[in-house]
């Protein structure tokens, strides 16, 4: 990767890691599910009159939006306004990527292989050490929120892979779409108008600001920056990058929230990180290369199918047999 483009790579880790920093401030302005919703809502307007029609079918955004937007931001945002602190939520989403290969196991049939067996297990390992230092130093039920944010992100990553939208950002934007309703729906009826109308009156601009970081920096940009990456390098040299944003989101919660680290919590750290660098990035071995075919069997083989042929035509597979439609487990992105 040339120079700027491996800074651009950084800086949308650094983004997306400082987000979860930006959360915890927004959740002292708005009730989490209304905080969401205006952050889609942010995120789609006026967005999805500029990048055009979408590139996929509809059932697969609206599948992505609920499941992405509704279950997993709506969990991440309860959890951590129920007291997650923002640096372990950074870190702990990052499981993430083991839920991803654990669904397209389930689902897609991609077997993970030893090597990425031993990543799941070290990273689940990683997260049981997190869970027993959260549970006798802060709300277990938060973390465990959390812990089914990642369970969503998982499974919105598989959705996003049967899609294989050829447009990141477009792709993007108009998931970005699906969960306004549906989250202002969830809020009325959970957090109650009142809450939700006191929060609305009492708009400035650090809320307005916190609004606009984690719709258009986060959304807007970071999906745009990062598709735009793997559209020109490989998934294998653009997906380590990811491994920073619990870096970023760690350090600056330490440095602007105050959150300290633990021991424990540092052990978590490394077996998680180091498990999903292993389930994530793994290629495995290359498959042994064929012998050259003669003429007479040259001939008896039938040509290829056409271009759009087969269920996963026009997929091309990155990483541990990740389709190049979302990186191999996703960044901590759709943050």
């Amino acid at each position: 990767m040339r120079p700027a483009h491996i800074a651009l790579a950084a800086l949308v880790a650094a983004v997306w890691g400082v987000n979860f920093v930006v959360i915890e401030i927004g959740l002292g302005h708005f009730p989490p599910l209304l905080f969401s919703a205006l952050r889609f809502l942010a995120a789609a307007l006026p967005a999805v009159f500029l990048v055009g029609r979408p590139k996929v079918a509809w059932k697969w955004i609206l599948g992505v939006g609920l499941v992405l937007g509704v279950a997993k931001f709506g969990l991440l945002f309860i959890g951590m306004d129920l007291g997650a602190p923002a640096g372990l939520s950074s870190l702990v989403l990052q499981v993430q990527a083991v839920f991803t290969a654990l669904f397209a196991f389930a689902l897609l049939g991609e077997r993970p292989g030893g090597v990425r067996t031993a990543g799941m297990a070290i990273a689940l390992a990683g997260i049981a050490v997190a869970a027993v230092d959260e549970g006798t130093s802060g709300p277990l039920a938060g973390f465990l929120l959390v812990i089914g944010a990642a369970v969503c992100w998982g499974v919105s990553n598989v959705l996003t892979r049967k899609a294989s939208p050829p447009d990141a950002l477009n792709f993007m934007v108009w998931v970005s779409a699906v969960p306004v309703l549906p989250l202002l729906a969830l809020s009325l009826l959970v957090e109650g108008p009142e809450r939700d109308l006191a929060a609305l009156r009492g708009l400035d601009w650090a809320g307005l600001g916190v609004i606009a970081y984690v719709a258009w920096a986060v959304t807007v940009f970071g999906f745009g920056a990062w598709g735009w990456l793997l559209r020109r390098y490989p998934a294998s040299s653009v997906a380590p990058f990811s491994l920073l944003v619990p870096v970023f989101g760690m350090s600056a919660a330490a440095l602007f929230l105050g959150e300290g680290i633990s021991g424990p919590r540092w052990c978590a750290a490394a077996l998680l990180v180091g498990g999903v660098a292993l389930t994530s990035l793994w290629r495995g071995s290359p498959p042994p290369v064929p012998p050259a075919a003669t003429p007479a069997e040259r001939e008896a083989v039938p040509p290829d199918p056409l271009p759009g042929d087969g269920p996963s035509a026009g997929l091309s597979h990155g990483p541990s047999g990740a389709r190049s439609g979302a990186p191999s487990g996703g960044p901590a992105s759709g943050r």
